[in-house]
Formats: C-alpha cells, structure tokens, sequence
C-alpha cells in the first residue's frame, strides 16, 4: 500500500489585498490562513485516525472520523476552488462553451445568475454551480456545511463561500452585498476551465 501524503494548504493565488475592496485583506487572512488551514488540519487528523483504526481493529472511533473526513476534505477542495474561481482582474460575464452552456440549461445568463444569488442567499455553506454528468447538464444548489445537498457524481464549475466568516467583517450581516462583490472579481476563466475539464472527463 503507498504511503499516504498529507494534506497541504495551498497558497493564494494573489495577495491578501488583491481583492480589495470587495474582499479585505483581513478577511482573507483569517479565511484562508486560518480557516481554510483548520479544514486542512481536520482531515489530516481524521485520515490518521482511520489509519490507526485499521491497524490495531479498534474501530471504536471510525464513524466520527469518516464524518470528519468528509467535512474536512470538503471545506479544504470547496476552499481551494473558491480562491481560484476568483481575481483582481475578475469581474464581468463568462464567455465561451461555459456561457453557451449555461444559456442552453438556464435559459440565459441572467437567469442562472438570478438562480444562483437564491442558492447563495438559502444556503449554509455554499452555494455552487455544478456539473451534472448523469443529466448532462448544469445546475445551481445550495450545500449546507460543506457536504450537506450535493449531488452525488456532480462536479463544481464554481463555487461561491457564504459562511458567515466569509462577509461578517466586511458587510455585517448584510449577505446579499457580499454576493454582489464576488460578482465584481470572480474569474469567469478558472470557471470556463473547470467546466472544460469536467465534461471532457465524461465524454
């Protein structure tokens, strides 16, 4: 069996500051160093955990740990995707097979769009766009913490933080300002290149 690799934070890929002033440095600080690290941390903790299980046939913790293991690894891919679905020079309406695609399964940009803000506004945790190789479509959901209502062999295109954490210091409880600032730097590229890879994946 091969050895098993730890889990890394990665490094943003901008400055702390880049997305100002839509998303404060501080914020980003404490999202991503400390946040994001202690999603890292936890799953760590918890493959090690199953890991010592397996060993000694002591299984006694194993289901808290398979639950770590999956709130942890998906806040720590959900994070890393988030920093990179965004930019400094973000911002604007995607373009390419992504915005045709999007226009075909939601009608039009601003209907997915609209579709999506709802997800982001219900949502405990994030809200994502997705694609859905069953249907061979695109749908918008809201996910509750960081595994709750997904779908299960979906993959995310874009994924948008609304954890409290996310906005609280910059805008209060005001969620819907927060939503509006990450249309102004999110990065239709990263996007476009997240879809590409997943529908070639699956043709």
């Amino acid at each position: 069996m091969s050895e098993r690799s730890n889990p890394e934070l990665p490094p943003l890929p901008y400055d702390y500051d880049a997305l100002e002033p839509h998303i404060s440095e501080q914020v980003l600080n404490w999202h991503h160093d400390t946040h994001h690290q202690g999603y890292v941390n936890g799953l760590d903790s918890a493959e090690e955990t199953l890991a010592e299980n397996r060993a000694s046939g002591d299984y006694s913790s194993t289901g808290g740990a398979l639950g770590d293991v999956t709130h942890n690894g998906s806040g720590h891919y959900l994070h890393t995707m988030f920093w990179e679905n965004m930019s400094p020079n973000g911002g604007g309406e995607p373009s390419g097979d992504l915005a045709d695609r999007i226009e075909e399964d939601f009608g039009s940009y601003e209907g997915w769009k609209g579709e999506f803000e709802a997800a982001a506004s219900a949502a405990s945790g994030w809200a994502l766009l997705i694609y859905d190789p069953v249907a061979d479509q695109l749908r918008n959901v809201a996910v509750d913490n960081h595994d709750e209502g997904a779908l299960w062999g979906a993959h995310p295109v874009l994924a948008l933080d609304v954890w409290e954490h996310s906005y609280y210091y910059d805008y209060g409880p005001d969620r819907g300002s927060f939503i509006d600032a990450f249309f102004e730097v999110v990065d239709w590229d990263a996007a476009e290149d997240n879809y590409q890879k997943t529908v070639s994946n699956h043709e």
